[in-house]
C-alpha cells in the first residue's frame, strides 16, 4: 500500500494540507492503477458502495473492462447523534455493531432496533431506486472488489463485506481512495486484500481530501449504473 501523503511538520506547527483529489471521479481514476493486475479477468465484479463509492467505482471498472453494479450498505447512527455510527447493515439481514463506540453512549437495545428498523426501510427504497427489477449478479466463485469514495470508521466497509462472504466469492477486495493509516490492519481480518491510494496518519474525515465532495444523488448513481 502507497506510504501515506501527509506532510510533515514540528511538533506544535499547524498543518494545512491541499485536497488530493479534484473531484470522485479523479479519485477512481487514481486507484485504477493499483488495481491493474485485475483488468480483463472473466470473473472480475467491481461493487460500488453508494451513494459516494459509485463515481469512483465507475472509473475503476472502466479502465479493468469490468461489470459494474452496487452494494447498498446502511450506517446505523447513534441516538441524536446521526453522524457517529455505532454499525452498519447490508443486503442479507447482516447487521455489524460497533460495540465499544456503543458502551461509550450508551445505547440501548430498543435504541438500536429502532434504528435498524429505520435504516432498513431507506436500504430497501435505495435497492429499489438504484438496481429496479435487475436480478443480482452471480458472485459465487468471482472476485470482488468492492469500492468507496473514502474508509473513515469501517462500519459500513465491514457490513459489505460479511455479506458478500456469504455468497462464497473466489475473493474479496476492498479498494478506497483515501484511508487513515490503521484501515489495512482493521480490514485484514475480513478482506483478501486492502488497497488505497493514500493513507495518511492525519487523515480526520474521507472529505477533507477532495476538493469537490458534493453529495450523489439518486439520479447520478442511476445514469452512472447505466453507462457502458
Amino acid at each position: 500500500m502507497p506510504a501515506s501523503t501527509a506532510p510533515s511538520r514540528s511538533p506544535g506547527e499547524t498543518c494545512v494540507t491541499e485536497p488530493m483529489f479534484e473531484d470522485r471521479k479523479a479519485a477512481g481514476r487514481a486507484l485504477a492503477p493499483l488495481l491493474a493486475e485485475y483488468g480483463g479477468r472473466d470473473d472480475l465484479l467491481v461493487l460500488a458502495l453508494p451513494r459516494g463509492g459509485v463515481p469512483v467505482a465507475r472509473e475503476v471498472a472502466r479502465a479493468l473492462g469490468a461489470p459494474l453494479d452496487v452494494l447498498v450498505v446502511r450506517k446505523l447512527g447513534a441516538p441524536d447523534r446521526e453522524e457517529v455510527a455505532v454499525g452498519a447493515i447490508a443486503a442479507g439481514g447482516i447487521r455489524v455493531l460497533n460495540e465499544p463506540v456503543i458502551r461509550a453512549l450508551g445505547v440501548g437495545e430498543e435504541q438500536l432496533r429502532a434504528e435498524t428498523e429505520r435504516q432498513q426501510t431507506e436500504l430497501a427504497r435505495r435497492e429499489r431506486a438504484f438496481r429496479g427489477d435487475r436480478p443480482w449478479p452471480e458472485l459465487a466463485g468471482r472476485t470482488l472488489i468492492v469500492v468507496d469514495d473514502g474508509f473513515a470508521t469501517g462500519a459500513t466497509m465491514k457490513a459489505a463485506v460479511r455479506a458478500l462472504r456469504l455468497f462464497e466469492p473466489r475473493a474479496i477486495l476492498v479498494a478506497v481512495p483515501v484511508a487513515p493509516d490503521n484501515a489495512e490492519a482493521e480490514m485484514s481480518r475480513l478482506a483478501d486484500r486492502f488497497l488505497a491510494v493514500a493513507t495518511p496518519a492525519d487523515f480526520v474525515a474521507v472529505g477533507r481530501w477532495y476538493r469537490d465532495f458534493e453529495q450523489v444523488t439518486d439520479d447520478q448513481v442511476r445514469e452512472l449504473l447505466a453507462e457502458d
